[in-house]
C-alpha cells in the first residue's frame, strides 16, 4: 500500500510553531525523514489557514522541495486560494487533499485540478456531512467523479476518500467502509483511492494496532493508500509487505478461521485478534477489553 504520510502538520506543536515563524528547519527535518522512512507523498496540512494562507503554502511548498523534490506533496488545508498558491509554485504534480462532493466546493476546485494537472483527493463529505452508509458514499463519488470526468480528470487521477470514523463513537461505520471498497470499481473503474486511518484510532489509547489492523483490512478489499503516521515502523512494514504473518492473522479472523485471541501465539498477534474482531463488529469496542 502506499503511504501519505500525515505528520507535518499545523496540530503538532513544533510544525506549527515553524509555521508562525516560517522556520524553515524543523520543517525540512521532518520532509526528509519521512524521505527516509520511504513514503510516497507528504501531505502538508496548514489546517483552515485563514489568515495569510496562500502566502504561508507558498512558502511551505518551496522550503520543503528544496531539500526534497522527488516526493510529491499532498496539499492539506481548507483554504482554496491557499490550495492554488501551492500547486503554482510546486514542481512535478501535486494531490489536492481534498475535494468535497459539495457544488460550492468542486465547482470552485476542479478547474484549478485542470488548470495545475493536479491529482485530486475526492473526500466523500456531502451536503449533508457523513454518508449513513456505503450506498451513500456510492452516490457521493459518482456525483464528484463524474464532475471531475467531465472537467477532463480521468479516473486514474483520482483518489477517492470515504472517510474513516473513530471505532469508539462510529463502529459500525468502518463495515460500511470496507463494503463501500469492494464496489468502488466497478462505480469508477481505475479510480484510485486513500483515506485518514489515524482517524479509526483517534480517542483510543489502542492507536497503532487499530491503524495497522483496519489498514490490512482496508487494502484487501481494494484501498490503493493511506494518509498514515510515517513513525509507525510496522505499519509501515506491512504496508511494504514484510509482514505477512500479521496479514494472515487479520485475513482469518475476517473469514471466520479465528474466532478467538487465544487461539493464536504471541501477545501482539493476540492483541490484532482483538482489533479486527472489533473492526468487524464481532464485540463491541472498549479501551479494557483490547488489553485482556
Amino acid at each position: 500500500m502506499k503511504i501519505i504520510g500525515e505528520n507535518l502538520n499545523v496540530i503538532k506543536k513544533e510544525i506549527g510553531q515553524a509555521f508562525k515563524d516560517r522556520n524553515p528547519e524543523p520543517i525540512q527535518k521532518m520532509a526528509l525523514a519521512q524521505k527516509e522512512a520511504g513514503v510516497d507523498w507528504i501531505d502538508v496540512n496548514l489546517g483552515p489557514a485563514r489568515k495569510g494562507g496562500p502566502e504561508l503554502m507558498e512558502w511551505v511548498v518551496k522550503t520543503i522541495q528544496e531539500v526534497v523534490p522527488d516526493i510529491p506533496l499532498s496539499l492539506d488545508t481548507s483554504n482554496i486560494e491557499a490550495i492554488e498558491a501551492g500547486l503554482a509554485v510546486h514542481k512535478g504534480t501535486a494531490l489536492i487533499n481534498s475535494i468535497m462532493a459539495r457544488p460550492e466546493r468542486y465547482n470552485q476546485m476542479i478547474p484549478m485540478a485542470v488548470k495545475y494537472n493536479a491529482d485530486v483527493i475526492a473526500l466523500l463529505w456531502g451536503p449533508e456531512g457523513l454518508p449513513r452508509d456505503e450506498n451513500e458514499r456510492a452516490a457521493l463519488a459518482v456525483e464528484l467523479v463524474y464532475a471531475m470526468n467531465e472537467a477532463g480528470i480521468p479516473n486514474e487521477k483520482i483518489f477517492v476518500d470515504p472517510i474513516i470514523t473513530p471505532v469508539n463513537i462510529q463502529q459500525p461505520q468502518l463495515m460500511s467502509t470496507l463494503a463501500f471498497m469492494e464496489m468502488l470499481q466497478d462505480i469508477a473503474p481505475g479510480v484510485k483511492s486513500t483515506n485518514g486511518l489515524s482517524n479509526i484510532s483517534n480517542g483510543t489509547p489502542w492507536r497503532e494496532p487499530l491503524n495497522q489492523v483496519y489498514m490490512i483490512m482496508l487494502e484487501r478489499a481494494g484501498m490503493y493508500s493511506s494518509i498514515a503516521d510515517y513513525e509507525d515502523q510496522l505499519l509501515l512494514d506491512i504496508a511494504r509487505g514484510k509482514r505477512p504473518d500479521l496479514v494472515e492473522i487479520v485475513h482469518k479472523v475476517q473469514d471466520g478461521e479465528i474466532t478467538d485471541p487465544e487461539e493464536v501465539e504471541g501477545e501482539e498477534a493476540k492483541v490484532f485478534v482483538r482489533a479486527a474482531r472489533v473492526i468487524l463488529g464481532h464485540t463491541l469496542y472498549s479501551d479494557s477489553w483490547m488489553n485482556m
